[in-house]
């Protein structure tokens, strides 16, 4: 049995990382392909770390910080997915790049790059259909998320094989993708 491709998606908040991997995951219809959104694996609330905000020493929960996720819970689903005949496995979210374990099991690593500007506009929108007030969703940007994503998602850039324009998700860089990805499996 051929061990499935594996493609790490990271990036900011509302950086279009979600965007891309249901893009790539239309693209690859035909393939059998198995999808894990970190987001998936957020622990229960009363378990996530409380962070106090660097300016304002506000009190948070914090869902930027890498002890949000149940990295255990995560790597035992995708172990037992790599081991099933999947052609391709996307693990898409934050962190995707930051856990060195995970990082060193992924044939592809991406970062879908945006800047910090869009990436608010973005989660405002996104956040306040959620139902979330315009205070409730800035306040949080500005007194933690920001921080967050300085510490544990930007460096995480730098180890990506190819890093993609969030702001506008090009059909030359999704065939380039694509076609990666059906030559890698063949």
């Amino acid at each position: 049995m051929k061990k499935p491709y594996f493609i790490g998606i990271a990036g900011g908040s509302a950086s279009g990382k979600s965007t891309f991997c249901t893009i790539l995951e239309n693209e690859l219809l035909d393939l059998n392909i198995k999808v894990f959104h970190m987001d998936d694996y957020f622990k229960p609330e009363n378990e996530r770390p409380f962070s106090k905000s660097p300016i304002k020493e506000t009190m948070y929960i914090d869902d930027n910080h890498p002890n949000t996720i149940n990295l255990s819970k995560l790597k035992f689903d995708l172990y037992k997915a790599l081991d099933i005949n999947f052609d391709v496995i996307i693990l898409e979210g934050l962190l995707t790049l930051w856990d060195e374990e995970i990082y060193s099991k992924l044939d592809l690593k991406l970062f879908v790059d945006c800047k910090a500007d869009e990436r608010i506009v973005r989660r405002l929108k996104r956040n306040m259909e959620w139902g979330l007030t315009f205070d409730d969703v800035s306040n949080v940007y500005l007194d933690m998320v920001r921080y967050r994503h300085d510490e544990y998602v930007e460096p995480t850039k730098w180890k990506a094989d190819l890093i993609l324009n969030g702001s506008t998700i090009s059909k030359v860089f999704t065939e380039a993708i694509t076609s990666l990805v059906r030559n890698s499996i063949e």
